[in-house]
């Protein structure tokens, strides 16, 4: 939790929504650092259930942000969410 930059706290403080690879960890961020954002669980094992909902986040105009554990590029694969961007325009 020590090495997490002040841009990022900006950004997490700052967006509508936090989807985290884990929100027992992120959520003593946030605490830590007081930052109230509203979380969802967005791990691979739930991506495919929480994938499309988050996408509807975002395409509804609210601005969301990936935490992951691992630091980048997170989550196994890169591009997982491009996936779901190019099915929706593909639509």
């Amino acid at each position: 939790m020590d090495d997490v930059s002040i841009r990022a706290l900006r950004v997490l403080g700052e967006v509508d929504l936090i989807a985290a690879e884990d929100t027992r960890t992120t959520r003593k961020l946030l605490a830590a650092h007081g930052i109230r954002t509203a979380m969802v669980s967005y791990h691979e094992q739930g991506r495919a259930r929480r994938g499309p909902w988050v996408l509807r986040q975002l395409m509804e105009g609210k601005t969301v942000a990936l935490v992951c554990e691992a630091g980048t590029p997170g989550i196994s694969d890169p591009e997982y969410m491009n996936s779901y961007v190019s099915a929706w325009r593909r639509g």
